[in-house]
């Protein structure tokens, strides 16, 4: 459990180490796997909860990380509820 968490946060201050704007996925993937893994292991305990979380985490995180480093496109919602990514409005400050 102890290796996972330092794991975890290896994972993080590395990422925090990276600041061009390609690689926002890859950060977001990174953040989002260490995360999940230490939230994983906490929640189950074993190891197959850490590398669920691992893999969950860092799938969400590189999609977000991916978005966030797009200026000029905001989140939204369609008809049904889904979040969709859009243009933002003119004059939007985000």
């Amino acid at each position: 459990m102890y290796k996972t968490a330092i794991a975890g946060i290896a994972l993080l201050t590395l990422a925090g180490c990276n600041h061009t704007p390609q690689s926002g996925a890859l950060t977001g993937a990174a953040v989002g796997a260490g995360a999940g893994a230490v939230v994983g292991g906490i929640a189950s305990g074993t190891a197959t909860g850490v590398a669920v979380g691992a893999a969950v985490g860092g799938a969400a995180g590189a999609i977000i990380g991916a978005v966030a480093s797009r200026p000029g496109y905001c989140y939204a919602r369609d008809a049904y509820g889904n979040r969709i990514i859009v243009a933002c409005p003119p004059g939007y400050r985000g």
